[in-house]
């Protein structure tokens, strides 16, 4: 989806920083900003108090608004704010989650050792971590392969949700992310690492 007139103004009267601009921006983003926190959190068993999704938000918003808002002047137009916003706001939520997990302000699901590895996400390691990369392959892909890159990268959801999601085998993503990687390396000259034969890296995220 393609940036909105609406946003357009609204960014642009962010960058020139108009009256009353922030807290139009707030109040048009801030819902997708807290879903973004309570999804990433609950994708890696994490319980978050109140007050620590609070700061949370808080510190995604001190971030956009640094540097004379750096984070939208390096907005492109290749796809939607909310979308561009969402993958942002789940960096940084990352990156806090990891950071509170190691202060121990943050308590994991029982069972669950939240340390950093835990928390960054696999996503990060196979590529495909650039929006800009996700958005040119999505472009090339037929739709089901589409729909699986898209919930997985953009979304940030797991195989078995995926399988729900889209009705489709579990066993069939891995393959699916795999096929659309290669497609990737082939038109864009993108390197991934390699996997070992016969297993792809997203193995590891099956339960």
């Amino acid at each position: 989806m393609a940036l909105t007139t609406v946003d357009r103004a609204l960014l642009q009267r962010c960058l020139t920083r108009q009256p009353n601009a922030w807290n139009d921006f707030v109040d048009r983003y801030v819902g997708l900003i807290y879903h973004t926190i309570h999804h990433t959190a609950h994708l890696r068993s994490v319980e978050l108090r109140p007050e620590d999704v609070e700061d949370v938000a808080a510190e995604i918003l001190l971030q956009i608004v640094a540097n004379d808002y750096a984070v939208l002047r390096e907005f492109r137009e290749g796809c939607s704010l909310a979308t561009y916003l969402t993958v942002i706001a789940r960096r940084i939520c990352i990156h806090e989650l990891t950071k509170r997990s190691a202060a121990r302000e943050v308590h994991p699901a029982p069972g669950k050792d939240v340390s950093e590895m835990d928390v960054v996400s696999p996503r990060s390691q196979v590529g495909l971590e650039s929006l800009e990369e996700v958005q040119k392959l999505l472009n090339k892909l037929p739709s089901r392969e589409r729909e699986v890159v898209k919930l997985y990268y953009l979304e940030g959801l797991t195989y078995e949700e995926i399988s729900t999601e889209l009705d489709v085998p579990v066993n069939t993503i891995g393959p699916i992310l795999s096929r659309a990687r290669k497609k990737l390396r082939q038109n864009n000259g993108a390197s991934t690492p390699a996997s070992q034969p016969g297993k792809p890296r997203e193995s590891t995220e099956k339960k």
